[in-house]
């Protein structure tokens, strides 16, 4: 669960009830109607810009938006320097046993193509199109709430222009214009609300989070090609964490100083032995 996604949104409720529950009349702020128009007319017209079966992704890429992935990228280049050292001493094809324990199916793919000694320039033309197919895919997803952000305030306006039609319809009562015009704003209101606390933050989470992921791919592709050439595992190492930042660096320090004390300790102390 991405924490700041449901706490934002939380947020943004409640420091909104508060001034209106705190009104004289809090109903003012209620039309059913208004809600039609606003949130029927935006969703309406992203369906029409989009092919069915990319609208029909929208609940499966907001639920993204609260679903931490939780990429953790030190850990991705402890995996790959441990894949350089094994390569190192057995070979590029023991890689493929260990295949089996690797989640991510990109580094999958990509040790795949190692192993069945695919060229350099193959690997990387292979990569870049998987790279660009998930970013494409991605700012799809990200297209349809940034779409939603701007036709919420656009339909707000549609609703305003009928309210306000519906208000100069009925001038000879002068007693029913302040709360006729007061209805005709509910619908400005509301789609501003729902394209600036909803919409264009869910795209922006969304953005993150795919660069985020794009930046690990990236990082997969450069620590393979470094195996595959068969570059000394401290030099891959010392290039890949440039991809990291000074607290994933210190995570990765940390990782690395473990696995050597487990290691020590899982040694035959050959000196006891031969005394």
């Amino acid at each position: 669960m991405d924490k700041t996604t449901l706490l934002g949104l939380t947020l943004g409720i409640v420091f909104i009830l508060i001034p209106l529950l705190s009104g004289d009349d809090p109903t003012r702020f209620w039309d059913l109607s208004s809600v039609f128009i606003t949130i029927g007319g935006a969703v309406s017209a992203t369906l029409t810009s989009y092919r069915p079966s990319e609208a029909l992704q929208i609940l499966k890429i907001t639920a993204k938006a609260f679903r931490d992935k939780g990429i953790e990228l030190e850990k991705t280049v402890k995996l790959l320097v441990d894949l350089s050292h094994k390569a190192r001493r057995e070979g590029l094809l023991s890689l493929e046993a260990e295949m089996e324990n690797i989640e991510d199916e990109f580094m999958k793919q990509s040790i795949q193509l190692v192993v069945d000694g695919v060229e350099p320039d193959v690997i990387i033309d292979t990569m870049d199109l998987e790279l660009e197919s998930i970013e494409a895919r991605h700012r799809r997803g990200q297209g349809m709430f940034k779409t939603l952000g701007a036709q919420f305030p656009a339909w707000g306006m549609i609703g305003t222009l009928i309210g306000l039609i519906i208000m100069l319809g009925s001038l000879d009562d002068p007693d029913s214009l302040g709360p006729a015009m007061a209805t005709a704003l509910i619908t400005t209101f509301y789609g501003s609300v729902l394209a600036n606390m909803v919409a264009l933050p869910i795209a922006n989470k969304l953005a993150i989070k795919s660069e985020e992921e794009l930046h690990e791919k990236r990082l997969i592709v450069e620590g393979i090609l470094s195996i595959q050439a068969g570059e000394n595992p401290r030099i891959m190492e010392q290039k890949l964490k440039t991809f990291l930042s000074p607290e994933q660096k210190r995570r990765y320090d940390e990782l690395s100083k473990d696995q050597d004390v487990r290691e020590e300790r899982t040694e035959p102390n050959y000196s006891s032995t031969m005394g």
